[in-house]
Parts: C-alpha cells; sequence; structure tokens
C-alpha cells in the first residue's frame, strides 16, 4: 500500500461529513411529526404521503451506505468501493422516484441540488476506483 496524497484525508473527511448531512436529512425526514406535515402546503402533502415504500429504503441506502462508504475511504479500505456504488444505485432510484413527480420537475432547486448530490456521489466512487488503481487502499 502506497501513501495518499496530503489531499486524500482532508477530501475523506469532507465526504464523511457530506455524507451525514445527508443521514440527517434522511433522519429529519421518516421521523417528521404529523403536526409539521400537516403544517406543509397542500402540494408538499400530497407529494409526501404519495412517497412509494421503495422510495424511502433507496433514500436510505443512498444516505448510509454512502455514510460507510465514507467510513471506509478515510480508513483507506478497499470495500469502500461497494460500498459507495450501493449508494450511487440508491440515489439513482431516489432520483427516478422524485423526478417522476410533475411537482418536483418544475422546481428547478430540487432539480439541481439532486444534480449536485449526484455529481458528488459519481466523484466519491471514482475517486475510490482510483484509490484501488494507486494502492491506496487496501
Amino acid at each position: 500500500m502506497s501513501s495518499p496524497p496530503r489531499w486524500f484525508t482532508p477530501v475523506a473527511i469532507l465526504a464523511l461529513i457530506w455524507n451525514l448531512l445527508g443521514a440527517s436529512a434522511y433522519l429529519m425526514d421518516v421521523t417528521i411529526s404529523p403536526e409539521a406535515v400537516a403544517e406543509m402546503g397542500e402540494a408538499q402533502r400530497a407529494m409526501y404521503a404519495s412517497r412509494p415504500a421503495w422510495f424511502v429504503v433507496a433514500y436510505a441506502s443512498a444516505v448510509w451506505f454512502g455514510v460507510a462508504g465514507s467510513l471506509a475511504l478515510l480508513r483507506r479500505k478497499r470495500w469502500a468501493k461497494p460500498l459507495f456504488v450501493i449508494s450511487l444505485l440508491g440515489l439513482i432510484a431516489q432520483d427516478a422516484a422524485l423526478l417522476s413527480s410533475p411537482e418536483v420537475r418544475a422546481d428547478l432547486t430540487v432539480i439541481v441540488l439532486q444534480g449536485l448530490v449526484l455529481v458528488i456521489a459519481v466523484s466519491l466512487l471514482m475517486l475510490t476506483r482510483k484509490s484501488e488503481r494507486e494502492a491506496w487502499v487496501t
């Protein structure tokens, strides 16, 4: 195993923080109180209520496997790659569900944010692949 460049550990820490923010958002989403749901606008409430169970599973997979992949990358473990692959697949499934909703497609903020999340997820997978090639992980 070779030593990674100096930027590797700070990037891995940022990846972990990013994915922990996603996990935090997930936890807030799935633990939202009925009162908070009642305060949402009608369209938002309908969208929240109509989400299929597989969407929540995809969301959970995206964030929790992302956290695990980031921890593995920080610890310089080869198994970060399959964890990031599962996270990316969960994100793609989540995005497919989100973008199938006309209300969401009309919201540019959601589209830009999901695009950013997708770019970061692909970048983390590419970093993990490079880490394998360069023998920065074992």
